[in-house]
């Protein structure tokens, strides 16, 4: 098999660095009249503000033209400072796809990826942005890019809602694909381990799910919360209401190798994680899903086919199953196809929900794992 011990530690808690300066999508609504009328402003300017940004997507105060130019200015210093700045963005899939590094205040830098999939029968078209939630990531698993790359700090809440916003902006122009569309979905599996930035996380997603002017007021289906398993903090989600789907990087089914594939495992095993994905599924009513990474000669037998199946047949689970996307200095490649096949079979023999995920992005280093940040 090789060699699949990480020497990184995981980190839990993030670095303490500078907070970015307070911004509108931090706040509720209350915070942000509160806010607006410590200006010496009227309460109904917070309104205003808020169905420019969630309803329009506008990030630029110079754009609300429905706001007198005086308060613009008021409000913008107060409520609307710059958050992200666009380093570059590249694009592939005949430009539909997209891939954006940005810095943020202190010089950190995440990345999030843009991607469009036409209608196909039976299905509409779907506009997707992958988002990060940290800038690096503390859980050390040795495959991805981003995890070796180590934790550099939490994101605050309103960067975490302004990586959407902007994402929402592009998709209503005809810049992704040559046609004006309506950003469906968001998936953090961008940079960081969501819960372990869980405060800021569950405020960005009652912004996501909220309607105008307290939110984009996106379906809760279509916003999956990625985690390698961090069990505490996966119950604390099914009591929050917000009943998005819960995705659960496994990639290993026993706990010899996810160990070593997925540090965390040394801390909540294999069977602790799916106990607490089956609350999550009971509590919401929502199937979560099991992402899984397929790496040759390392994960791939089919004999841990078999016992992925075994585990997961009298679940509310589907697995998505993820050709490995290469990264600089990695020793593993991806499962031959013959072999992604044989998976396929077996789970599916145990009645098991599979799908093989579309590797999108894969030439711009922004697909599934590949996410770097590298200026």
């Amino acid at each position: 098999m090789g060699s699949v011990m990480t020497s990184l530690p995981l980190v839990f808690d993030a670095p303490r660095r500078g907070r970015p300066p307070t911004h509108l999508a931090d706040l509720d609504a209350d915070g942000r009249r509160s806010a607006v009328t410590d200006l010496g402003l009227p309460a109904f300017r917070a309104d205003q503000l808020a169905r420019q940004y969630f309803g329009r997507f506008v990030g630029d105060p110079a754009a609300m033209t429905d706001l007198p130019a005086a308060a613009r200015e008021q409000l913008a210093g107060a409520l609307l400072p710059p958050l992200l700045t666009e380093v570059r963005s590249v694009a592939t899939d005949e430009g539909t796809t997209r891939k954006t590094l940005w810095r943020l205040h202190d010089g950190a830098l995440v990345e999030s990826v843009l991607m469009r999939y036409p209608a196909r029968a039976g299905s509409k078209e779907r506009i997707t942005v992958c988002i990060s939630s940290q800038a690096g990531c503390g859980m050390a698993c040795p495959f991805c890019a981003t995890g070796q790359g180590g934790l550099t700090r939490n994101l605050s809440t309103a960067e975490i809602v302004d990586q959407v916003r902007a994402a929402a902006q592009v998709a209503a122009s005809a810049e992704l694909g040559g046609a004006p569309g309506r950003l469906s979905n968001v998936v953090f599996m961008g940079m960081g381990e969501p819960l372990a930035n869980y405060g800021r996380v569950v405020a960005a997603l009652r912004r996501l799910v909220d309607p105008a002017p307290n939110g984009f007021g996106l379906s809760r289906r279509s916003i999956t919360v990625s985690t390698v398993g961090l069990v505490p903090a996966i119950g604390r989600l099914a009591d929050e209401n917000l009943d998005v789907t819960l995705a659960v990087s496994l990639h290993a089914p026993d706990d010899e190798l996810r160990d070593t594939l997925v540090p965390v495992n040394t801390r909540w095993k294999v069977a602790e994680v799916l106990e607490a994905a089956d609350a999550y599924a009971a509590r919401t009513g929502r199937r979560y899903s099991i992402e899984y990474a397929m790496i040759r000669g390392v994960n791939d037998h089919p004999w841990r086919a078999d016992l992925l199946g075994d585990l997961l047949a009298p679940r509310l689970a589907h697995v998505n199953l993820i050709p490995l996307n290469p990264t600089p200095g990695s020793p593993w490649d991806a499962s031959p196809k013959a072999v992604e096949r044989e998976f396929v079979r077996r789970l599916e023999a145990h009645d098991v929900p599979v799908t093989v995920r579309d590797t999108r992005g894969r030439e711009i280093d922004g697909a599934c794992g590949q996410l770097a940040a590298t200026p």
